[in-house]
Formats: C-alpha cells, sequence, structure tokens
C-alpha cells in the first residue's frame, strides 16, 4: 500500500500562502528547489490537488501541472476534468483514496491546499508530512490545514535537512 504525503512549502509560522492566495517571500531557487523537483519525479507516481490549488496554475496558463504522474484534482464544485491530463474526483473522497493507495506505483503527493489537507488528516490518510519551512512570516494566511477541528494530531521526526539559503525541509510521519 503506497502513501499518502502532505509535501507542502510554508511560512515560518505555518501559512502556505498569504489570504490572497499569493505566495510571495518564499524562495523559488536554490538546493532546496532542485531536490524538490527531483523528487516529484522520483518519489511519486500521483498527485492529488485541491480546486484551489489547481486553479493557482490557471493563472500561469497551466492546465496540467504534473504530466509524468496520475493527476487528480479534488473539487465537489467542477462539473468535468479540468484538462484531459487531469482526472476531477468528486465523490466518495475516502474511498478514493484508499483504492488509490492499493493501485499506484510509487507514493502519492499531496500538493495542496489547506481544506483538501485538513479533511484527509482528519481523515486518518496523510501518512507523512514534509515541510519546506521557508525562512520568512507571513503574520496570517492561509495555513498548512483548514476545516473541522482535529484533535491533537502526533508526529515523530523521521528525517530533516537545512538547506544554506535558510530552507527547513521536515519529514514527519503522522501516528
Amino acid at each position: 500500500m503506497q502513501k499518502l504525503i502532505y509535501h507542502i512549502a510554508c511560512s515560518a509560522d505555518g501559512f502556505i500562502a498569504h489570504t490572497d492566495h499569493t505566495v510571495q517571500g518564499f524562495l523559488f531557487e536554490g538546493d532546496h528547489s532542485t531536490d524538490y523537483q527531483e523528487s516529484l519525479k522520483s518519489d511519486y507516481s500521483a498527485v492529488l490537488m485541491g480546486r484551489k490549488t489547481y486553479e493557482f496554475g490557471l493563472q500561469f496558463g497551466v492546465t496540467s501541472p504534473y504530466p509524468w504522474l496520475n493527476q487528480y484534482m479534488i473539487s465537489e464544485s467542477m462539473e468535468s476534468d479540468p484538462d484531459p491530463e487531469v482526472k476531477l474526483v468528486k465523490d466518495d473522497l475516502v474511498n478514493f483514496i484508499h483504492q488509490l493507495k492499493k493501485t499506484e506505483s510509487k507514493s502519492i503527493y499531496l500538493c495542496g491546499g489547506s481544506m483538501l489537507s485538513g479533511f484527509l488528516l482528519k481523515a486518518g490518510l496523510i501518512d507523512t508530512l514534509i515541510l519546506k519551512i521557508n525562512p520568512v512570516i507571513f503574520g496570517n494566511g492561509i495555513p498548512l490545514f483548514t476545516g473541522e477541528a482535529m484533535s491533537d494530531v502526533k508526529l515523530t521526526l523521521s528525517g530533516h535537512k537545512t538547506y544554506d539559503n535558510g530552507v527547513l525541509l521536515s519529514t514527519y510521519q503522522i501516528n
């Protein structure tokens, strides 16, 4: 059974974007970015995206952001696949992910966003959390997880790496 990995950039105070969904302040160049790109190609066979995360790329004309992966966009409000290479998942998300974990050849990349990650964490479906903590404080914004209140979720640090530009990569197993 494959793992669902929430692999996400965040500010030092735990936000994945500003309230207007922009990401100014995150570092996009450096060894951390190269490592991230390499992991996308070697560690994953599928990607899950929330609708707002998917729409973030649309502003740049990107309709198939990860063409080498099986791409799934999660939305209850969209009516059809947004791109021939991106499958829309509207219903029975928990069962869909259980089946995906059984059929994918590698781990599943949870790209975002916070509502989707909050739902999946509460449902016990996220196995690993990889945080690319950027050396910036937003003060407010979109948090790592939103949605229904969660009880304490215990994490076990399983790896970390510090980059010269101040980005800290922390990997946690969810207990």
